[in-house]
């Protein structure tokens, strides 16, 4: 199984450092650093070690990524459930929904594309934390919500280098 590392900076807690085969590349993770305890809405990103589930893009937005991952396109309406007492909590849901819930289709263009990270989903524990995703950066690389977030060019580098079976490892 080949791993990614993702490791905060030193001197910027919410920026990190992500390690590829031959290279490694800037990245922000969330407001509240590296948590060995994740908790819905900490800003936290887990420690841990972490499958890539699922590639996800905007086909009005770029093309549909070559990888041997599983592959889905957003469509309007997809959004992820964050509320821990919904029984689709930290899955894909139609929007709206009863519950609180992400919408994928963003204009800012962070889930132009997407590699969701299997945290939290075998098994599910509430308020343990949802959508932890590597995505797109902001310029500047300002700090998410809890995700890994790279530039376009780094983000498609590590796509090309992940296949079934890799994991990310996300440590301090």
């Amino acid at each position: 199984m080949k791993a990614h590392r993702c490791a905060p900076r030193a001197r910027r807690p919410c920026q990190a450092r992500v390690q590829l085969r031959l290279d490694v590349r800037q990245a922000a993770i969330g407001r509240g650093s590296v948590k060995p305890l994740k908790r819905e809405g900490d800003g936290g990103t887990p420690l841990g070690r972490f499958p890539v589930r699922l590639v996800l893009y905007r086909p009005d937005k770029i093309p549909r990524p070559r990888t041997s991952l599983p592959v889905r396109a957003i469509r309007a309406g997809d959004g992820w459930c964050d509320d821990p007492r919904d029984r689709n909590y930290n899955r894909l849901v139609r929007l709206p929904s009863k519950r609180s819930a992400e919408g994928l289709m963003r204009d800012d263009g962070l889930y132009d594309l997407v590699l969701v990270l299997g945290y939290n989903d075998r098994p599910r524990i509430r308020g343990k934390g949802s959508a932890i995703f590597m995505h797109l950066a902001r310029d500047g690389y300002t700090p998410t919500e809890g995700c890994v977030a790279l530039s376009r060019r780094d983000l498609l580098a590590v796509l090309a280098e992940i296949e079934s079976g890799t994991t990310v490892l996300i440590t301090r």
